[in-house]
């Protein structure tokens, strides 16, 4: 089965554990290096990978999630007490863009791509074999393609 086809749920929390998810139909995961994530998440990168907003759910702690509009129409969805960055994405799309560091339970998947190496930190060398994206967002790599 691929990412794309994951249906299985996942389940997710922040690091305080006020704030519960489920999620299921995991996209693609990706190591995003633009700007945004790595100054929102003090990294090199945030692991990511794309949601239907339909198979999201908050399941505790809702009223605990703050927000921040890091570009025009993109917001990022963060517990209040702990700072933990939970979700991500344009209210107009029908995906959310989930953090993987945040899952608790593993979605039996590897990431397929760098993404927004365009910005990545100077600092940081990627030294694994997956493509490596410019700009973008991590799209499902045939075999044939890898």
């Amino acid at each position: 089965m691929s990412q794309s086809e994951t249906a299985r749920e996942l389940e997710g929390s922040c690091l305080c554990g006020t704030i519960r998810y489920t999620a299921s139909g995991l996209g693609p995961i990706g190591h995003c290096h633009c700007a945004t994530c790595r100054k929102a998440h003090s990294a090199a990168f945030s692991s990511v990978a794309r949601v239907a907003r339909a198979n999201f759910r908050w399941t505790q702690g809702e009223d605990a999630l703050s927000s921040y509009e890091s570009s025009p129409g993109k917001r990022r969805f963060f517990c209040s007490r702990c700072g933990s960055q939970l979700t991500a994405g344009w209210e107009h799309e029908d995906e959310i863009i989930l953090r993987l560091g945040c899952l608790d339970t593993d979605p039996q998947s590897q990431a397929v791509a760098h993404v927004w190496t365009s910005e990545k930190a100077p600092w940081y060398d990627i030294t694994d074999d997956l493509p490596c994206l410019p700009k973008g967002r991590p799209r499902k790599i045939a075999p044939e393609d890898s």
